[in-house]
């Protein structure tokens, strides 16, 4: 009994990100969300810096997000966990490790641009980890709000199969509400306040038109849902038809409509069985069905939401969060479609302790402990651990191992986190999404479980950086300090690098743009103190071959008393896509190279690839390929094998042709059509190669390609070419040939 009402608890679970470009309206989103689930009592605003989720002195004086932060709600009878992540391209890895630890998503779109370039990012980053999604097309009330066209640029770019559940009342200033297509009927709000009544006659028509087109896209897709629209051709549905929505809240005499899913799509939820009939009319009409339809609501709704869990369809909705237009249908939908823990795969993990096979790992409270951590945060002295509990139980005072860092670590207080603001609570189980307070170590990508049942989960990846700039204390004193600062800061953020430059001595900080190092640097002044000067931002460059060779033999023979050092190797090298990274294979036979000799060959050629003989980058598009090999039976060792690698690949670079790669990035352009001209000058005098351009009721967009490193400042010169009115978003594409000049 106790393991199956953990179920009906997990089940009731939704833990999902709020996904979108910069600027789309996640965090006014995510604001009128807890407001209205009750979670906090007044809406903050983003240009007023009084939000919950940008808490940070940094993201209130910007108005963006920057740190992904982790708040709790309830809405009817489930619990959710919503992650706001950064919409800004230079914070995309704070996305990546939310990603990794979510099930579901809210892809926020703004109703006039459609999908802009981080959408698309950050949608392909959800494609990754296989992450059910919703879409939300938000700002409805904007000027130039278009609802089909953003859902043609979603089907276009993004999913085939974005379908709308919705259908706008009203446009722009005159947007007030939504036609519901599950329940055919009119969603209105009137002052903040929602009712429910029939749909517009001037809607009707078309309303009728998109519920047919949106049961035959179900029912392409849907075995279930096919069936009865077969069975079903001519069939009226009853205005009693079961419904997808469970009751009707009703708040100082108004009605405010918040739904559920029936016990069919709750699976074990437990929830209320009492059901608000999507058919019914609050305060007024007649409740009578709108339209004749070939599929049933249950059926419908139930087909919808298994074809969002496979990641078949996506549902489309729409609102003006700003005015607290949509976002009741929105958590909703969010309870209807998106998976709780249950409706996920399990986990795999690697066993590390010598059991044979992968670790499948369900979300049960009462299996081993195994938890992933994706998040540090530092808090004043104090360090908070983010994690997800994939399966078992944490209770505060275990002992856990960090199976990653090899370390043991307690667990000194377990919280629900609001933000910035926490609960303590006194055990987290399988599915639960809390921070922690006590490891010492552990960094993102970590795995924590008991010691006698070590299992290694695949962390989240992380971005390598483009950008470095060099830092430096300005008082001798602070020296010490400062690196202990970097320390911290790179713990708190994977996606920043520290390390020396070899030939200056100075230190760099690397990471993934301007505004990253930026918001870093201040972070170091505010928090810490410290007084820093930072040099001109420097882009990674790469190398990469142009041409390779073949049949090259190096020998490594080493005699100095005692045993000796023997390796003899034959390689090909030949150069891959710019894009790719470094592939290695062996094609000895006969075991004339060991296995584990030909591992040493492997790590010796990454070891020559970490810098080029061009100017020192490391070298990326190359292959190499082991293909003959001797050994000495007493003198021959892994460490032998290393070094004649890692000496063969630094001859065979010297003898090819090497060319110099810079980082690319594609850029986004918005401005007025006055200045369309002066934009285009600037991107050519930047080696910008223009790709695409538009111009829409006067304003102009320009997509192009152009190096990293011309763009720095950019932001400035546009804003002067076009009188302050221009706007950009960048997204990193990969390496380019750099001109030889």
């Amino acid at each position: 009994m106790r393991t199956n009402t953990s179920r009906q608890s997990i089940a009731a679970v939704r833990n999902l990100g709020i996904l979108a470009h910069v600027d789309a309206g996640k965090t006014t989103v995510t604001e009128r969300m807890l407001f209205l689930a009750g979670a906090i009592h007044k809406r903050g605003e983003v240009h007023d810096g009084t939000t919950v989720t940008d808490f940070d002195a940094q993201e209130r004086e910007r108005g963006i997000t920057i740190f992904a932060a982790a708040v709790a709600c309830q809405w009817n009878t489930h619990r959710l966990t919503v992650i706001d992540t950064p919409g800004h391209v230079d914070f995309s890895d704070e996305v990546e490790r939310s990603l990794r630890v979510l099930d579901g998503a809210v892809a926020v779109f703004d109703a006039v641009a459609g999908v802009e370039p981080q959408s698309e990012s950050v949608w392909r980053r959800a494609d990754r980890y296989g992450v059910p999604r919703i879409a939300f097309v938000n700002k409805m009330d904007r000027a130039g709000a278009d609802f089909e066209a953003a859902v043609r640029s979603i089907r276009a770019r993004l999913h085939p199969a974005a379908l709308a559940v919705q259908l706008p009342i009203g446009a722009e200033d005159g947007f007030t509400g939504v036609v519901d297509l599950l329940g055919m009927r009119a969603l209105v709000w009137t002052a903040g306040t929602l009712t429910a009544g029939p749909i517009p006659a001037e809607l009707a028509e078309r309303a009728r038109q998109l519920r047919r087109e949106l049961e035959e896209a179900v029912a392409e897709r849907h075995s279930g849902a096919l069936e009865e629209l077969y069975a079903r051709p001519q069939l009226t549905r009853a205005a009693t038809a079961a419904s997808v929505i469970d009751s009707a809240r009703t708040d100082a005499g108004s009605a405010r409509v918040g739904a559920g899913s029936p016990a069919d799509l709750r699976g074990e939820s437990g929830a209320d069985d009492s059901r608000f009939d999507r058919h019914a009319v609050v305060g007024g009409g007649s409740g009578q069905p709108e339209t004749a339809a070939a599929l049933s609501d249950t059926t419908l709704a139930t087909a919808l939401r298994e074809l969002t869990l496979s990641g078949e369809v996506v549902p489309v909705l729409c609102g003006a969060a700003y005015r607290d237009i949509g976002v009741e249908p929105l958590l909703d939908a969010i309870v209807d479609f998106l998976p709780s823990p249950l409706d996920r795969p399990p986990a795999r993990g690697e066993w590390e302790c010598g059991e044979p096979g992968d670790c499948v790992i369900a979300p049960d409270p009462a299996q081993r402990l195994v938890a992933l951590v994706f998040k540090v945060q530092g808090v004043g002295s104090a360090r908070r651990t983010f994690l997800r509990v994939y399966a078992g139980t944490l209770r505060k005072g275990d002992v856990v191992l960090d199976v990653l860092g090899n370390r043991s670590e307690r667990i000194g207080r377990i919280l629900r986190v609001q933000a910035d603001r926490h609960t303590e609570i006194e055990q987290a189980v399988a599915g639960d999404i809390v921070a922690v307070i006590g490891p010492k170590s552990a960094r993102a990508g970590a795995t924590l479980c008991p010691p006698e049942a070590q299992v290694l989960l695949e962390p989240p990846a992380v971005t390598e950086p483009v950008v470095s700039v060099a830092v430096e204390a300005k008082a001798s004193a602070d020296v010490e300090r400062l690196t202990t600062a970097l320390t911290r800061l790179v713990d708190e953020d994977p996606s920043l690098v520290v390390r020396t430059d070899p030939e200056s001595g100075q230190t760099l900080l690397s990471g993934l743009g301007e505004l990253h190092l930026e918001v870093a640097v201040e972070k170091i002044r505010r928090e810490r103190g410290i007084a820093v000067t930072v040099g001109r931002p420097q882009v990674a460059y790469r190398e990469s071959v142009v041409r390779g060779v073949a049949g090259l033999r190096y020998r490594h023979a080493k005699q100095s008393g005692g045993p000796g050092q023997f390796a003899d190797i034959v390689l090909d090298v030949e150069p891959l896509d710019p894009a790719a990274d470094f592939e290695f294979e062996s094609t000895v036979t006969g075991g004339r190279v060991p296995p584990e000799y030909v591992r040493a060959v492997e790590a010796g050629c990454r070891d020559a690839l970490a810098s080029g003989p061009l100017g020192g980058h490391p070298v990326i598009g190359l292959r190499v390929r082991l293909t003959d090999g001797a050994t000495h039976p007493v003198d021959s060792s892994e460490r032998a094998f290393r070094i004649a690698a890692r000496q063969a690949v630094r001859e065979a670079l010297q003898g090819s042709a090497l060319q110099l790669l810079e980082p690319t990035v594609e850029l986004t352009v918005t401005a007025p059509e006055d200045d369309i001209g002066a934009v285009l000058g600037d991107l050519a005098a930047r080696r910008g190669r223009v790709t695409e351009s538009a111009v829409h009721g006067g304003t102009a967009v320009v997509t192009a390609i152009a190096p990293l490193a011309e763009i720095f400042g950019y932001a400035t010169r546009l804003r002067s070419r076009t009188h302050g009115r221009g706007a950009f978003a960048t997204r990193p594409l990969g390496y380019a040939p750099a001109p030889a000049s």
